[in-house]
């Protein structure tokens, strides 16, 4: 095995043919630093404890961008091994634009940007709200946010069909309280794009209540649309429920098949079920 091989095996072993302590061991201490990141945004929120400990803040942040840059170089140059089929330069390409190398490079830009480039000081406090997007390098490592993952691609078709439904309901829903209602009240309802901040309110069932109809034909149009509303708002949440119970009823299957299947003493990955070889073996036998 060549060193990039190894080194492909310790950050991204994919195909469960050289799991091994240091893949688990790199896996544990990238959640470890991610969870401590996020922690200290969080903390850094609070000018209190920001201005005592910022010094600790910095250098965990400086701590962290230079893992995750070390970590997005090594996924970048072992690329080839994760995309075999592809050649080196479109393995390369293919990472940085696929949804995980998006992550990776968000989660250290906006610390290099202000270096890079001249910055207004509000973008930049809005691109270290980026730093939360490191949250999802987690789906690489947790079985949880890969579930999560799996789900959304299996049933995209279906929640692209519910946002479509729900993006026509909104306008339909606010077109015709802004024809019902401007009369009224120009004021509340100026406009059909004003309106639909009453729609998305009215329909998601929030109703908070800033903005509402006074006259018949308006509360008759509000009460419809709070009753599609409820059907809305289910609908996406029946499709990913059922869809969470199958992901989790399927994985427990084949588990149970592939251990009555698989011979006495025989070890499988959990990621891909591919036979693990046998670690108590030495190079003579």
């Amino acid at each position: 095995m060549t060193f990039k091989e190894k080194v492909f095996h310790l950050i991204d072993d994919l195909s469960g043919k050289a799991i091994n302590k240091g893949n688990k061991l790199v896996d544990n201490l990238l959640i470890i630093l991610i969870v401590v990141n996020i922690i200290s945004i969080i903390l850094e929120s609070f000018d209190s404890l920001n201005h005592q400990y910022y010094s600790i803040f910095y250098s965990i942040e400086v701590v962290t961008v230079v893992i995750f840059s070390i970590e997005y170089v090594l996924r970048l140059w072992t690329a080839n091994l994760k995309y075999p089929t592809a050649g080196r330069v479109n393995a390369r390409v293919r990472f940085m634009f696929s949804v995980m190398g998006l992550v990776d490079l968000l989660a250290v830009l906006p610390f290099y940007l202000p270096f890079l480039i001249t910055i207004d000081l509000r973008f930049v406090r809005m691109l270290r709200l980026i730093r939360l997007l490191r949250i999802f390098k987690l789906k690489r490592y947790s079985k949880a946010f890969q579930l999560v993952s799996t789900v959304f691609e299996k049933k995209q078709s279906e929640l692209t069909i519910t946002a479509f439904v729900t993006i026509i309901l909104l306008l339909f829903s606010s077109t015709l309280m802004y024809s019902v209602e401007h009369e009224a009240q120009p004021d509340k309802f100026p406009d059909i794009v004003s309106t639909l901040w009453w729609a998305v309110a009215t329909l998601t069932t929030v109703g908070y209540g800033d903005v509402y109809p006074i006259t018949i034909w308006g509360k008759l149009v509000a009460g419809v649309v709070a009753i599609l509303g409820i059907g809305l708002v289910a609908l996406p949440t029946g499709i990913l429920s059922a869809s969470f119970v199958e992901e989790i009823a399927n994985s427990r299957k084949a588990k149970k098949e592939l251990q009555h299947a698989s011979p006495k003493g025989m070890k499988y990955c959990p990621h891909c079920g591919q036979p693990l070889p046998d670690i108590n073996m030495t190079d003579d036998e």
